[in-house]
């Protein structure tokens, strides 16, 4: 119980999210000569939670007839529990649960139900803007969950095809150094973190792929007609899955807290580096690049996710 709302449940998750906001705004703000989250909290740190408490006490506006409050507060709740719950499935729970393709019931429950949960709870409030940025995302997610799924599951294939358990992620993370020693493994694991950083961009709306939320062309896209409380969760399970995201990376391309133990000092900090990596090569992508139009972005993807995440399953497949 204690470990379903604490560690690794529902406090480190949305801890662990919220700082993932915080690290994403200041270092953005270092890139543009700004001060970013800075008075509550020591540095700040407490601002995204405090934004977050604010959007829950703002009154919901319903601004149509046909806007379904509830229904959307209950996608957005679904949405969170599929991928806080997913967590067991990594080795950093202590009470983990391990068996053969435990990484594609991972995926489902980490990245397909979210992104089901935002479309869901968008049309849930319908206008035209709405509609427009929906549309916007099921554009881009029809490259970028394959080449998400596909730069995700090589590794993890690669790692696991000489242990006997296939797609196992407990037993795949510990082979991962002995991939990037070895040098045509190391071509195939260079491909899917790129496959795999592309693809994270567009998957979370960062720019270069933040087009379904475009403000200049269509308000705020989905999330036009969102406000308080559903801003909130809207905000809170994109930052979930971004940082359930960066942390399943850590472990299948950075080998999580190896050389180090899980439970050991040395291992915690490690991870927290390699974590705060992540973030840092994503942020940099996001502050770096301008918003693609719709079909610059879909060819971008096909050739820096999708194509990579191609040619690494071909290497896999003759090595």
């Amino acid at each position: 119980m204690l470990s379903t709302i604490l560690f690794p449940g529902l406090f480190f998750t949305i801890s662990l999210a919220l700082f993932t906001q915080y690290m994403v705004r200041k270092i953005s703000a270092r890139y543009q000569n700004r001060m970013g989250p800075s008075y509550v909290g020591a540095f700040g740190v407490l601002q995204p939670f405090y934004d977050f408490w604010k959007l829950l006490c703002v009154k919901e506006i319903v601004r149509t007839r046909f806007s379904m409050v509830k229904a959307a507060e209950l996608f957005f709740l679904m949405g969170l529990v599929f991928p806080i719950g997913a967590l067991v499935f990594l080795p950093l729970s202590l009470f983990r649960v391990n068996s053969e393709f435990d990484v594609l019931i991972f995926f489902y429950m980490a990245s397909v139900m979210p992104l089901i949960s935002i479309i869901m709870a968008s049309m849930a409030m319908p206008g035209p803007y709405t509609s427009i940025g929906v549309s916007r995302i099921l554009s881009i997610v029809t490259i970028a969950e394959p080449a998400f799924f596909a730069s995700i599951i090589i590794p993890v294939y690669l790692t696991t095809r000489t242990g006997g358990v296939l797609f196992m992620s407990l037993s795949g993370y510990v082979n991962v150094l002995k991939m990037w020693s070895n040098p045509l493994s190391a071509v195939i694991m260079l491909l899917c973190l790129i496959a795999y950083i592309i693809s994270l961009q567009a998957k979370v709306m960062y720019q270069p792929f933040n087009i379904p939320e475009a403000e200049q062309e269509i308000i705020a896209g989905f999330e036009t007609e969102f406000s308080g409380p559903l801003l909130a969760l809207l905000r809170l399970l994109h930052d979930v899955d971004l940082a359930i995201s960066l942390l399943l990376g850590v472990y299948i391309f950075l080998g999580g807290p190896l050389p180090f133990r899980h439970l050991s000092i040395g291992g915690i900090l490690l991870l927290l580096v390699k974590y705060v990596v992540l973030v840092v090569v994503i942020t940099l992508v996001k502050n770096v690049m301008g918003r693609y139009r719709i079909e610059q972005a879909l060819l971008q993807l096909f050739k820096y996710s999708l194509i990579p995440a191609i040619v690494a399953a071909i290497l896999v497949s003759i090595i």
